[in-house]
């Protein structure tokens, strides 16, 4: 059962995945259920209590998500019988998401009672933005995200898997050596225009692994896991990526992004 108090853990890139969660919440709420909602990035989550509903919400990358999310529910504590649920956003499918998800929070001992997958606008340096398409897609993942929650309230949710297929794109998209070559490669590709910094350290209060160092201007390390923040939210596009030309997609504000009131209800 959902229970009448969630811990809502969340991450979201450029916002795609927040807008989903504040309509869940505001569901949820409206049924007098309370919602504690956290950031994944600023959460340790060995020192989770397991005795409400936990609820996880993340975007889809490399048909999976991105290492530091796996490497939060890989942590996550022991628990026998916590009820959990997850939403996801993606630009079109994944494939190493749902039942590679079920099958660790199950062996954890959570009961996996939802899973859902919204369809939402490309965040990942997408040439042209179409408002009219993409309100219409926001639009529809919001009425898919409220009928959700609605089916969690009322026990009608499910948590399928597709062992044999998802289980092996799991591997292959979450190979850690795999993805430290492919986010490393792109992440060296991040360029800073320092003419046109501004210096107000945004992009390194953004960064959710801490990639980004403020000096004189931001110093982009090794760990970048490419959650396309620091090139969205950039106020006058002074980060890129050289040779290529992109269109800024941000569903938010930043400042929605940088909550520091986590646990907020």
């Amino acid at each position: 059962m959902l229970g009448s108090d969630i811990n809502f853990f969340c991450y979201s890139g450029t916002g795609n995945t927040l807008l989903i969660v504040n309509k869940m919440i505001k569901i949820f709420s409206d049924q007098g259920i309370r919602v504690n909602l956290y950031q994944i990035e600023h959460t340790d989550p060995k020192k989770i209590a397991t005795g409400k509903t936990i609820g996880l919400a993340f975007p889809v990358a490399f048909q999976s998500t991105f290492p530091f999310i796996w490497n939060f529910i890989n942590n996550l504590p022991q628990t026998k019988g916590t009820p959990v649920f997850m939403v996801d956003t993606m630009m079109a499918f994944s494939g190493a998401i749902v039942g590679p998800l079920k099958r660790v929070l199950s062996v954890k001992g959570y009961d996996c009672i939802g899973a859902c997958e919204i369809v939402m606008p490309n965040n990942w340096l997408p040439k042209t933005i179409d408002e009219e398409k993409n309100s219409k897609k926001i639009n529809e993942g919001l009425e898919k995200a409220g009928n959700y929650a609605l089916e969690l309230i009322e026990g009608q949710a499910s948590w399928n898997r597709m062992p044999f297929l998802s289980q092996g794109l799991y591997h292959l998209c979450c190979n850690d050596f795999i993805m430290k070559r492919v986010n490393l490669s792109a992440g060296r590709k991040i360029t800073l225009n320092k003419e046109k910094c501004l210096k107000c350290g945004l992009c390194a209060r953004l960064c959710p692994v801490d990639n980004i160092e403020m000096k004189e201007y931001p110093v982009w390390h090794n760990s970048c896991e490419v959650c396309m923040r620091c090139l969205s939210f950039c106020p006058i596009k002074a980060v890129f990526i050289p040779g290529k030309e992109f269109k800024n997609y941000r569903a938010v504000k930043a400042k929605e992004l940088l909550n520091e009131n986590p646990g907020r209800s």
